[in-house]
């Protein structure tokens, strides 16, 4: 079966000029935010919001993003080298030279989300979990976009197999065929995207707030746990681990996506955006539409 193996060694940037390089993860990373910009202008149209506030929600989203996916992978995966010298200190600041951590990244866009419901949430007729609950569907996709941006980078690749799919990263070096673990994360969760756009689009009035991100978190978190197990170590120390740090990061968010779903079941509300005065309205109608007895 070596034979249908993939020989990798595909160049990670689409072009080259001078020392710039153009590469296809940063076009996949930008198209993951320019798709859901899209997917929520679709959801703010749905729900009669205020398309005022997509540009906000866009730059808070990739801030959040990039400082945390930074700060995630610096301090969980790398602390001595980026704490351990003023070198390593202010190559934190420099994303470009690579390292972005989705566990980082998913801790910011949540902090992120509580301050922009804060700030635009209440006069809008929304709140922090409404907003994940959405962010979650937009959110797979891009996920997806940045492992199939892995794949063309040659990295966080999975163990050597004998399976006839099996990729040789001859840019890394490798002679092997190894796990496409990019593409296990990535299909995951393009279908786990599909999933929950499908359950929007037909089942919103009767989905609960809260089910959306529950369902995200534990699929996504989940099936990225599982995947671990055959992805190579990101660093040295995760060689000596039972459980390797990706395994131990994705626990807590797998707890919460049960939290949110045992949390919806609970308290029942509407995944829909509630417009008070548009139902008092409708009760109002309602009222003057009795027949006179």
């Amino acid at each position: 079966m070596r034979e249908l193996v993939v020989h990798w060694h595909v160049d990670p940037a689409i072009l080259h000029i001078g020392n710039f390089e153009l590469r296809w993860y940063s076009i996949l990373f930008v198209s993951g935010f320019i798709l859901g910009w899209f997917i929520f202008s679709w959801f703010f149209d749905r729900e009669k919001l205020d398309k005022k506030l997509l540009d906000p929600l866009l730059y808070t989203l990739l801030i959040c993003t990039i400082v945390g996916a930074r700060l995630g992978h610096c301090l969980f995966y790398q602390p001595d080298y980026y704490l351990g010298s003023w070198k390593g200190f202010w190559e934190i600041f420099m994303p470009w030279k690579g390292g972005l951590a989705s566990h980082g990244g998913t801790i910011a866009l949540i902090l992120g989300m509580w301050w922009f419901a804060r700030h635009y949430g209440r006069k809008n007729d929304f709140d922090f979990v409404w907003l994940l609950d959405h962010l979650a569907i937009a959110v797979a996709f891009a996920g997806a976009f940045i492992r199939f941006g892995n794949l063309f980078n040659s990295e966080i690749y999975g163990n050597v197999t004998d399976l006839p799919w099996g990729f040789v990263f001859e840019l890394r070096g490798e002679t092997e065929p190894k796990h496409p673990t990019q593409l296990y994360e990535g299909f995951t969760y393009l279908l786990l995207g599909f999933a929950l756009i499908g359950l929007y689009w037909k089942k919103l009035d009767s989905m609960l707030r809260g089910q959306f991100i529950g369902i995200f978190l534990v699929v996504c978190f989940g099936s990225r746990f599982l995947i671990e197990f055959i992805k190579e170590p990101q660093v040295e120390f995760e060689r000596a681990m039972t459980l390797n740090m990706g395994q131990l990061l994705s626990i807590p968010f797998i707890l919460l996506g049960v939290f949110f779903l045992v949390w919806a079941w609970k308290t029942r509300i509407p995944a829909r955006a509630v417009h008070p005065e548009a139902t008092k309205a409708r009760k109002d109608v309602t009222h003057y539409a009795k027949p006179l007895k």
